[in-house]
């Protein structure tokens, strides 16, 4: 199982990365936009920066 996760992984392209501050919900509005965008061969990842409080999220494209 972990061979496909990685294959799958590297079907992904990174398509734009933003940093900001964190935001305690972000999580919610990157979930609805996965489940929204699903379709659109898009997937959005986030990342928390806990030693300088950010965030980052992240567009990829399968």
């Amino acid at each position: 199982m972990a061979g496909k996760e990685h294959s799958d992984e590297a079907k992904f392209a990174l398509i734009a990365t933003k940093s900001f501050k964190s935001y305690d919900e972000m999580y919610k509005v990157v979930d609805f936009l996965n489940k929204t965008l699903k379709d659109k061969k898009t997937i959005f990842g986030l990342t928390k920066n806990k030693s300088n409080d950010t965030m980052s999220i992240s567009v990829y494209e399968i």
